[in-house]
């Protein structure tokens, strides 16, 4: 990777214990970012430590981002490591897929809490870090493409990447004058650990549905991520960006 466009930058990814969140992990440590990794997973440790290896910067801090204290400690302890924030990604998240009327309400409030309120606590507690480094700061959150056309079986988890894109709008409306960009990104469906149990022949079947003919990859997601953090999208704010191949066209 000989782009360093992220050199000098310090940012937070939540969920970065696998999947997308540990792609972008990678991605922006390439880049020259010094990367703080968020899971409740030990895996996202295990990750900040191949980083470190390979020569980046990076350190990892457990916490539960649906839960305000958690989020208070995550976010002093990404500050006081580096010094400094100025890339936040909210990319924790979860499913408990049901029919509507068989969904519990505790699988409800699950999804809910963790995809959408860590969304609010993550962002109101990075915005006073950035603010203070007075160079602006980038605010990416991972939606999908399932908040854009809803789907069977998944109303929490519609509901929750539904209302990460109009908070992206929100917050994006209320920091721009701050020079904080707020950009959201909705991924169709990706190759990671939350599609593995989906079956070769269903996938075939949503590969159809896909005018590029293939399911995406989490390096595609992270290379869009990477974008946003960096200065060349400094006058973007707002958007949600889809990388699903042209499946919602």
């Amino acid at each position: 990777m000989d782009l360093k466009r992220l050199e000098g930058k310090v940012a937070l990814i939540t969920g970065a214990g696998r999947g997308i969140g540990a792609a972008i992990a990678r991605r922006f440590a390439a880049e020259g970012a010094s990367v703080v990794l968020n899971s409740l997973s030990d895996s996202a440790a295990r990750i900040a430590e191949e980083i470190i290896a390979s020569g980046g910067k990076a350190s990892f801090v457990h916490g539960d981002v649906s839960k305000a204290e958690d989020v208070a400690r995550v976010i002093e302890a990404a500050t006081t490591h580096f010094g400094r924030l100025d890339i936040l990604v909210n990319n924790a998240g979860i499913t408990r897929d049901n029919l509507l009327m068989r969904m519990t309400e505790e699988d409800w409030d699950a999804v809910i809490d963790t995809n959408l309120k860590s969304v609010y606590l993550c962002t109101k507690a990075a915005i006073r870090p950035m603010l203070r480094s007075k160079s602006g700061g980038r605010i990416i959150n991972l939606s999908s493409v399932i908040g854009l056309s809803g789907n069977a079986g998944q109303a929490n988890y519609a509901a929750s990447k539904a209302g990460i894109i109009g908070l992206t709008k929100s917050m994006a409306k209320e920091l721009a004058s701050r020079q904080i960009t707020v950009n959201a990104i909705a991924p169709g469906f990706i190759v990671s650990d939350m599609t593995s149990g989906i079956s070769e022949e269903a996938k075939e079947a949503l590969v159809k549905r896909i005018p590029l003919g293939s399911l995406g990859t989490v390096d595609d997601v992270a290379a869009v991520a990477a974008f946003l953090a960096s200065d060349e999208a400094k006058y973007i704010t707002g958007q949600t960006i889809t990388v699903d191949g042209g499946m919602t066209l």
